[in-house]
């Protein structure tokens, strides 16, 4: 009986095991299609703050629900740097963009300072779209329309998103006449004891409080000031 027990638990671990690497292996090809399709993406190789220009890529692709959501776990919706495999992302709040309310949930970023930066200048929108496998909802995060600010910052190619003072929905992804920037995932209504763990978490607390309070002019971690300059 000893013996019949363990073969079954060596079974499943084995099972287990092939399912971690297939999943793994599936989630570098999605990775290295990313990079294969690079200049398809951005003609002129500059990826700056560019997460919405990968958002649209993507969203234009005939993809399964499934497939789009692992696909939008591959790039930073700040700063627009592809993301590894296998990295794990940050758990935050972010006000939904009608209501004000907290939504907390999973973010894939490049660096800590990323999520700092989008839980204070992102919102996030509940939409349906129509997959190949049919229509389902995903959480969407949300900047404001850059295109009109006189400090458009320069590292940006502005034409990857704007029209003039519009934003170009040739280039990308528009809801409600804001810039998508990437997927929010998990996304529910915060509770209190949700609030307390992302303030008591050492990047999304501490680190962030610490580099709220730097000034604009002086910030030189993550993606500068690049990001806060399109989005504020």
């Amino acid at each position: 009986m000893k013996i019949i027990l363990k073969a079954i638990i060596f079974s499943l671990f084995l099972n287990a095991s092939g399912f971690a690497e297939v999943n793994f292996q599936q989630k570098k090809f999605y990775y290295e299609n990313l990079v294969k399709n690079w200049s398809k993406i951005f003609p002129d190789k500059n990826r700056n703050a560019a997460g919405p220009r990968f958002f649209k890529y993507l969203i234009d692709q005939n993809l399964t629900y499934e497939e789009f959501k692992e696909y939008n776990k591959f790039y930073c919706p700040v700063s627009g740097s592809l993301i590894n495999p296998g990295e794990k992302p940050d758990y935050i709040f972010v006000k939904e963009l009608k209501t004000e309310k907290n939504i907390c949930g999973k973010l894939y970023r490049c660096c800590w300072p990323c999520s700092c930066d989008l839980m204070n200048y992102a919102k996030v929108k509940k939409i349906k779209h129509k997959f190949k496998d049919g229509t389902k909802k995903i959480d969407v995060l949300l900047i404001n329309n850059p295109c009109s600010k006189k400090d458009f910052p320069k590292e940006v190619n502005k034409n990857y998103f704007c029209n003039q003072q519009r934003l170009n929905d040739d280039e990308v992804f528009v809801v409600d006449g804001k810039l998508v920037i990437g997927l929010f995932y998990e996304a529910e209504k915060c509770l209190k004891t949700d609030i307390k763990k992302i303030e008591a978490n050492e990047i999304t607390g501490t680190f962030c409080a610490l580099k709220n309070d730097v000034p604009l002019e002086e910030m030189n971690i993550g993606m500068g000031d690049i990001f806060i300059k399109m989005a504020r």
